[in-house]
């Protein structure tokens, strides 16, 4: 029952919220205190969880049986970790965008939680086509945000991902079709019965290429990034966030869940392939991340470089890479929040992101520096910081599979360190700049903020237990398909 609420509170949230009046108060109230809940009640599904993992109950209503679609839905430690980084992450989102004034700010809401039912439903559901329905409902509350509340150009660029997305989801959709009629009959759309297709090496290449398509575009993986830059850059800062703190985790979860199992002849004369678009994705992000002068920018082309990685990780399919792409991509869901949070906290203030316009903050204000530099060094995996386990192990996993190839992928490190701290000196040192002579420091909500975005990212770094043990089997039920 725990499970059903998870998308039951949300979906009615939002359902009230597109109902009301534009009343700010009353407005903030429920959708924050919505989505806290959603966080309780997933701890409270974490705690039956670890008590009984084997034998947690799904929730499985009897709807659309005689089509073979069961809205069901179940936990393993994959699908755990991703509902414990939506659920943590949409309450910080969400108060984030309380220092904003957002003009029809019930139907803002409204859509982030929508979207966070949708997200959730992708990561819980354990019948395909429901996850291809939940897959797309995403897709919407996105796109209105974007083009609703987004920047310069907002519509073009919005309408660029949708149809780059809305494209891969129907290649996969093909695949997802031709897959149910293979299926033992009777046919199914449940995982468990799509696991047990045959396939011909000719047939498993070319559903491999479906679905690949769909999760590189989500993900992003080069070369079908060319959405991302520029969407996070027009979308405003609550919807960057959403995009790249959790939407893409979708691409990554659909090639754990989907691509790994099913595919694994055609991963064994592609995987290759796979794996170096994803380090060509590290090192061109990084190189353009270290020619910005725009502070947005930088952030989403280093985002890029670091979701490569983890998709080098994924395509090594060795238990290092596995378990390090599962851990990282709570890690980098956590640091880029942050950053992005940082930007907009710099924006408020001086209303510009250009790097060459800022200096001095630092002396200006002490407190927002040393969260700044926190979250800085976690992302680019300081020991001891959340990042640093996740990107240790997927590097190990790389070097298992091809050791100068993991020696290319480790340059997301070294190029990460050059561009953040590079950035971090040109805005938080030197000369007062006269966009930033006024700069004020941390007020008690943006501190509310930023404080649990520090609290994971020392906990994951210094005590990654829990995040790891929950890995653990999910990686071993995915490498069992190559044994």
């Amino acid at each position: 029952m725990l499970i059903g609420l998870l998308i039951t509170i949300p979906l009615l949230a939002s359902l009230l919220l597109f109902a009301l009046k534009d009343r700010p108060a009353v407005n903030r109230k429920i959708a924050l205190g919505s989505s806290l809940i959603t966080f309780v009640i997933a701890g409270m599904v974490l705690v039956q969880y670890l008590a009984d993992p084997m034998g947690y109950p799904v929730f499985h209503p009897e709807i659309f049986h005689s089509l073979g679609i069961e809205f069901s839905l179940g936990l393993d430690g994959l699908s755990m970790l991703l509902i414990l980084l939506t659920t943590f992450l949409f309450p910080i989102i969400i108060y984030s965008g309380f220092g904003n004034e957002t003009e029809r700010r019930s139907s803002f809401y409204a859509l982030l939680l929508l979207m966070e039912m949708a997200l959730i439903g992708v990561f819980t559901t354990t019948d395909i086509l429901l996850f291809y329905i939940f897959w797309e409902i995403a897709l919407i509350p996105i796109f209105f945000v974007a083009i609703l509340w987004g920047g310069e150009n907002a519509k073009f660029i919005t309408f660029k991902f949708f149809m780059y997305t809305l494209v891969g989801g129907l290649f996969m959709l093909v695949a997802i079709v031709f897959l149910y009629v293979k299926t033992p009959g009777p046919h199914s759309f449940a995982f468990a019965d799509f696991y047990k297709v045959v396939l011909d090496p000719s047939a498993q290449k070319w559903l491999f290429l479906a679905f690949f398509l769909a999760f590189a575009i989500k993900i992003p993986i080069f070369p079908f990034h060319t959405w991302q830059p520029g969407l996070y850059f027009t979308a405003p800062t609550q919807g960057t966030m959403l995009l790249a703190g959790i939407m893409l985790k979708m691409g990554v979860y659909g090639l754990l869940r989907f691509v790994l199992p099913l595919f694994p002849g055609a991963l064994n004369d592609l995987g290759l392939y796979a794996i170096l678009l994803s380090i060509t994705g590290i090192v061109y992000a990084s190189v353009i991340a270290i020619r910005q002068n725009e502070l947005k920018r930088l952030i989403a082309y280093s985002s890029l470089a670091h979701v490569g990685l983890i998709a080098a990780g994924v395509f090594s399919r060795t238990f290092n890479g596995l378990e390090g792409a599962m851990l990282q991509m709570i890690s980098h869901g956590v640091n880029i929040v942050g950053l992005f949070f940082c930007y907009e906290i710099i924006v408020r203030r001086t209303k510009t992101g250009n790097i060459a316009s800022l200096g001095g903050i630092a002396s200006k204000a002490p407190v927002f520096s040393a969260f700044f530099m926190i979250i800085l060094l976690g992302s680019i995996s300081l020991p001891l910081s959340n990042s640093f386990i996740g990107e240790f192990l997927l590097l190990l996993g790389v070097f298992e599979y091809n050791g100068y190839l993991a020696a290319v992928a480790g340059l997301t490190i070294i190029l990460s360190a050059v561009y953040m701290l590079r950035m971090y000196q040109h805005t938080m040192y030197g000369e007062v700049k006269e966009a930033t002579a006024g700069f004020t420091d941390l007020t008690r909500q943006e501190i509310a903020v930023l404080v649990p975005i520090v609290l994971i990212i020392l906990w994951i770094g210094i005590y990654p237990h829990l995040f790891l043990g929950l890995a653990e089997p999910a990686v071993k039920s995915i490498l069992a398909f190559y044994h």
